[in-house]
């Protein structure tokens, strides 16, 4: 008697269900999590340091599910109709000669916020891009990669509204590099992506990126400066920027997925709200550093005490900061 032959996908028949797409192309990816790396290499020594000794372990890694269950078709397909959207007010701004009817403090506002921004989007593509490579998951790995495609798409629409603007202000973000190495409002940011980029321990690179720096960064550059510049008459970078923060919440959204299912230790949880108290004071001296410089850029107050205030509901949800605490 012949044996059926075992499907692709057999090792998820204890579901007793047929496993839907998103759970055939990301269940049990990293077969060097259990069985080690096949070759001594140099890189095998970095994971066993900063994957298998971390401070964050966990049995059940594979309890954790992107709550958009987003494959690579899919994510396209959602890639594809907001760029089509942004493809949209990108033309208009071409078309109608938008940018030289902009108010000087407009144009200003967006020459202080948006070149030297490429360089932070650069970093948290990085680090995004490294955590999610040594995650001891394949879900990780897939959404943090996807994050950072995220981070990409979202330095090309930058690097675009640049290319628009210099056609009437010559060299404008010409010296975004320098501002962003030298300037002293900078400074902070600059100094906070580096130390993320030297953070080794897959989790704690998480949660440092996810649920403290990202929300604040997102928080200021994608809701309160849009702010600044509708008040200043530039409706459109509002409507980009709303595009680009949907990215942003289904980061949060699978952030919070993988935090539920590590926080289910005890353990585990002590070094999140250590990392927190960490990071989260640090991304705070960044978001206030900046803020007076857009401030004046715009000649209009900026509102960093409510970015701050929105950024830490993600990890107040977690029970990583106090109910009372307040930025």
């Amino acid at each position: 008697m012949r044996s059926t032959p075992l499907k692709t996908y057999s090792h998820l028949a204890g579901a007793r269900r047929r496993p839907s797409a998103y759970e055939i192309v990301t269940t049990q990816l990293h077969h060097h999590v259990e069985r080690g790396l096949a070759v001594d290499a140099p890189g095998a020594a970095w994971f066993e340091r900063h994957q298998r000794g971390s401070r964050w372990q966990h049995t059940e890694w594979r309890r954790f599910a992107d709550p958009r269950e987003t494959t690579y078709t899919k994510y396209t397909r959602l890639q594809h109709a907001k760029e089509v959207f942004c493809d949209g007010l990108l033309a208009s701004i071409d078309d109608s000669g938008y940018d030289a009817a902009l108010a000087p403090e407009a144009r200003a506002l967006l020459a202080a916020a948006l070149p030297p921004l490429r360089f932070v989007l650069h970093g948290f593509q990085m680090v995004a891009a490294y955590f999610g490579h040594l995650a001891p998951e394949g879900r990780v790995t897939i959404t943090a990669a996807l994050q950072a495609a995220d981070e990409v798409r979202h330095i090309q629409r930058i690097a675009y509204r640049m290319a628009q603007l210099r056609r009437v202000e010559p060299g404008f973000g010409a010296d975004s590099r320098a501002t962003f190495e030298r300037d002293e409002a900078w400074r902070p940011l600059r100094e906070l992506v580096e130390a993320l980029l030297v953070t080794w321990d897959w989790a704690e690179a998480f949660v440092a990126l996810n649920l403290c720096v990202k929300p604040a960064v997102d928080e200021l550059f994608l809701i309160a400066v849009p702010a600044l510049a509708k008040a200043r008459g530039d409706f459109l970078l509002g409507q980009i920027a709303a595009s680009l923060d949907e990215d942003c919440q289904w980061q949060r959204q699978w952030s919070a997925a993988l935090a539920d299912v590590a926080l289910t230790r005890e353990d585990n949880r002590v070094a999140a709200a250590a990392w927190v108290a960490a990071w989260r004071p640090r991304a705070e001296r960044a978001v206030l550093a900046l803020a007076p410089a857009l401030s004046r850029a715009a000649g209009l107050p900026l509102d960093a005490a409510g970015a701050l205030r929105r950024a830490a509901d993600l990890p107040r949800a977690l029970g990583l900061m106090p109910p009372e605490e307040a930025p």
